[in-house]
């Protein structure tokens, strides 16, 4: 059986990643990377003070971010020989902040597995991250990636 046959007999299949916790140290440190401090993020008073979320909430880019990490404890490993590319999102949704302190999850569903050209496959997973004990998921989006295997 070859790649392309292996990845598209998984397409439809579910894997859910261990839940990971967001505290503040990982939003300060994400503030400092990317410069963006704003103080919803950092400033634990004055978000508990002067917005509706209760407290600092994570940047969405560093719970979109946190897919890598997901991806690489719950999807399965890359075939020997090949590499694993990310290629873009077709969309991203910010659905629901996620409070400091908060644990998430991410959940991939194989949508689809086609070849571009000789030695890349494209692949499309449609991906929830979770909060935990959240009415709403924090983000949805389809991620695309290729895996390069000559």
């Amino acid at each position: 059986m070859s790649i392309l046959d292996e990845y598209r007999a998984r397409v439809g299949e579910t894997k859910t990643s261990s839940w990971f916790e967001i505290d503040q140290d990982r939003v300060n440190a994400f503030a400092d990377v990317t410069l963006d401090h704003q103080f919803i993020h950092v400033d634990p008073e004055r978000a508990k003070a002067e917005t509706p979320f209760g407290g600092p909430i994570a940047h969405g880019f560093l719970t979109l971010s946190m897919l890598s990490h997901f991806a690489g404890e719950s999807l399965p490993a890359f075939p020997a020989g090949a590499i694993g590319i990310n290629y873009g999102f077709d969309k991203v949704r910010f659905l629901s902040p996620v409070p400091v302190g908060a644990r998430i999850r991410g959940v991939f569903t194989l949508a689809s597995a086609e070849e571009r050209k000789p030695g890349q496959i494209q692949l499309i997973q449609d991906v929830t991250v979770e909060i935990e004990g959240g009415a709403a998921p924090a983000l949805s989006a389809q991620w695309l990636s290729l895996v390069v295997t000559g």
